[in-house]
């Protein structure tokens, strides 16, 4: 099968001279505080990976193994990511997630034992379990920091040797005063002597690295550990240097950590726990830790006295205590073919006897309405000119009504198989490690898509130095007549055709007088800047295992494949940045409307909470983009004359503007709900403003096939809708037929305006 994804990333080239008139210089490296100059970095390039995924370790279906497998070879039925995390929930389990499924899984340090599987407990299988008691006989639970440390970690060392792929563990963390969260604490794991280990060719397998690390992480902070054994008899205490740790009403000292008390305000202590644990992160394994709210819109708004949501203050709050810790969401979320895309629905959460949707009520094209809405949470947090990134995640528990090995679902995709970050990492010639992960991750350097849509971006913001004569000091004009503007075409010339080198070696765009992804330029009043993109539709199919017409298309005469996506548009999007919100000021805290996926008005939107000079600025498509060969295609603009700090970001889609339940006018992905066949609650028990399973489905799917994969297979729910009676799009073909990319911002900060404060 011809996969649209490129499995072998091209490795980093050596730019050429770029401009017939050697105006452009070249570089490799980020921004500096000089104009858009550059300070010379080590190389790299873009590599695909997945952070957050689940086994038999907490709730996933298939072992650890076998989820290895899958997301990272390179063959039939496989995703090839270049990285993967395995990250399961916090908390505790009781399933032995060592033990293989088959003897295609077995290796020599974890061979297939005989009666027994990942669904074994571990008392079963003989394992001592420490610390607290929870769970009886033989489904007593292990406590995720036993199982991080001595259990998963070891297993997935060997993997990682045994294959010599890029992996190490994380944790999606329970979180105090909220849903879920993807962190990960790296110290420790997959040392340097890794590789030159002699595997052993037999049990037992002793690591040569650890977790520990992340496991006392794990006792301190997930609010699933309520243990108190302080590690099972290994003395770990939570205190965070400057915070008042045994000084805290919530302070327990049996345990040494934050044990905050249910009932009212356990959600406000729970959150103050959480602020606690960046700023752990931050003081003891600063450059090594990340902490990435997880699907934050699904479980609906921050509740003072519970466990739900994430509103903005709480982003906020994270990143002032640990900006390099806490620095982005996951707003594309996993689950994308659940019969609720995302898992994210109308009146999904319970919250003092009243259900309340998700935010947004539903995703938009598959992303939560935090990101997806221009103007709305993301745009106001980048707004300050804050470091806040926007990743993807596959989340992957089950297939729903399938087996993990089948490609149809009605849950989840795997890792690499619909979602996917890809992050450029500046490692050179040396081998990927679980730091050069983390810093790639941190920079902000990142872009995500759903079902192949693209695989290469190089997209830049440069300033072309032509100032306005107001500010020249000698009140004279630098650049007349036809020189100048040969000067300028010249520059502009340049800036393109280093984008195309960037996208063609899989790299950034780096050179003198331009800032990519996470970045940010800084130029003085009255410069022109110009905005080079350049992507790659990658040809062949993609993993969709349906080779029938998109339906969603299908509604406006479009015959297109599921598995041959053809990318539709791209938006660039710019916004103004303010400055810091100060905690406290009446423009920091803001909850997202109830019922937006009914009534979704921006003015409705808390000012902490939107930021209106975000727009639409601009939109390619194919006839206004270049196509250069091998799937790549280009497109710039011009912003003349710049006064204020800013920030562009882009998105792109399969979908043209106007496909009815897809998309608006302009081109903005519409709400899922329409696609969603789950049934959504009553507001209360007793109010009888519930709606049945299927009953927003709109989009007929009508092609007749032979087998499951060549017409509309037998999963999708039937229906009758006016003169129609017949299967609608839904779970997986609807995650097929709607894909997006997202990038994240480069920023420009004009000297004299807000600074960029957040960027480096």
């Amino acid at each position: 099968m011809k996969f649209r994804f490129s499995h072998h990333p091209v490795a980093t080239a050596v730019l050429a001279a770029v401009s017939a008139a050697g105006m452009v210089t070249l570089a490799t490296a980020g921004p500096s505080e000089k104009e858009g100059h550059r300070a010379t970095k080590t190389a790299g390039r873009y590599v695909s990976g997945d952070f957050h995924n689940h086994t038999t370790c907490s709730d996933g279906s298939i072992s650890m193994q076998k989820l290895v497998r899958k997301s990272t070879d390179k063959g039939d039925g496989t995703y090839g990511l270049d990285w993967f995390v395995q990250a399961g929930h916090g908390g505790s389990g009781n399933r032995n997630c060592t033990l293989v499924e088959d003897e295609s899984l077995a290796t020599p340090a974890y061979p297939l034992v005989a009666g027994q599987g990942p669904n074994t407990t571990w008392v079963t299988s003989g394992v001592t379990v420490k610390g607290d008691v929870s769970g009886s006989g033989a489904n007593r639970n292990m406590w995720r920091w036993q199982a991080v440390q001595e259990f998963q970690y070891p297993v997935l060392e060997y993997l990682a040797a045994k294959d010599n792929k890029p992996m190490f563990l994380g944790i999606e963390s329970v979180v105090a005063g909220h849903e879920h969260s993807s962190m990960s604490v790296i110290t420790g794991q997959m040392p340097l002597a890794l590789d030159t280990a002699v595997l052993p060719g037999a049990p037992p397998y002793t690591a040569q690295g650890n977790a520990n690390a992340l496991g006392q992480w794990a006792y301190c902070f997930d609010r699933g550990v309520t243990d108190t054994s302080r590690g099972g008899g290994q003395g770990w205490d939570c205190s965070v240097p400057g915070s008042a740790n045994a000084a805290d009403a919530s302070w327990s000292a049996l345990a040494a950590k934050l044990v905050p008390a249910g009932g009212a305000g356990s959600g406000v202590k729970g959150h103050n726990k959480t602020v606690e644990a960046v700023k752990w992160m931050a003081a003891f394994h600063g450059e090594g830790s990340y902490y990435v709210p997880a699907h934050l819109e699904r479980a609906g708004p921050f509740n003072p006295d519970g466990n739900n949501g994430f509103n903005i203050e709480h982003l906020r709050n994270l990143n002032n205590a640990a900006p390099r810790v806490a620095f982005g969401m996951e707003s594309q979320p996993g689950h994308g073919a659940s019969s609720d895309r995302g898992e994210y629905a109308p009146r999904r959460n319970l919250i003092a006897g009243v259900r309340v949707d998700s935010a947004g009520g539903t995703t938009f094209g598959g992303t939560g309405v935090y990101a997806a809405q221009i103007g709305g949470v993301w745009d106001a947090l980048l707004g300050e000119g804050r470091n806040w990134w926007f990743f993807a995640s596959s989340d992957w528990h089950n297939r729903g009504q399938f087996s993990a090995d089948d490609r149809r679902s009605t849950q989840d995709f795997l890792p690499g198989e619909y979602q996917r970050n890809y992050t450029f990492v500046r490692n050179g010639a040396d081998k990927l490690r679980p730091q050069t992960i983390v810093d790639g991750l941190r920079s902000g350097n990142n872009y995500a898509t759903s079902g192949q849509l693209i695989d290469r971006l190089a997209f830049a913001v440069c300033a072309s130095e032509r100032e306005a004569d107001e500010h020249r000091q000698d009140g004279k004009s630098s650049k007349t007549g036809k020189e100048g503007q040969g000067r300028e075409h010249g520059r502009h010339r340049g800036f393109e055709s280093a984008a195309v080198h960037a996208a063609r070696a899989n790299t950034e765009v780096a050179i003198e007088g331009c800032a990519t992804m996470g970045q940010k330029l800084v130029v003085r009043p009255g410069t022109d800047l110009t905005v080079v993109i350049v992507v790659r539709d990658p040809a062949g199919t993609n993993y969709a295992p349906y080779t029938f017409a998109n339906p969603s298309l299908k509604q406006i005469g479009i015959d297109q494949p599921l598995n041959k996506p053809v990318l539709d548009h791209i938006d660039v999007i710019r916004g103004f940045v303010s400055g810091y919100k100060a905690p406290g000021s009446a423009d920091y805290a803001g909850t997202w409307p109830n019922n937006w996926a009914f009534n979704p008005d921006l003015a409705t939107v808390p000012a902490a909470a939107r930021n209106t000079s975000a727009t639409l600025h601009k939109t390619f498509n194919s006839q206004t983009w270049t196509a250069i060969g091998d799937g790549l295609l280009k497109m710039s603009l011009r912003i003349p004359a710049v006064k204020a700090s800013q920030y562009l970001r882009l998105r792109g889609t399969n979908l043209p503007a106007s496909v009815p339940f897809e998309t608006d006018a302009n081109g903005n992905p519409l709400r899922d709900l329409e696609t969603n066949a789950g049934a959504v609650n009553a507001t209360t028990a007793t109010s009888g403003d519930g709606f049945a399973e299927n009953a927003f489905l709109k989009i007929p799917c009508t092609t007749v096939g032979t087998t499951e994969f060549d017409g509309c297979p037998s999963h999708l729910p039937t229906k009758t809708l006016g003169s129609y009676t017949g299967k609608f799009s839904a779970y997986d073909v609807a995650a097929w037929a709607d894909l997006w990319f997202y990038s994240n911002p480069v920023f420009v900060e004009v000297k004299g305006s807000s600074a960029v404060a957040g960027v480096r």
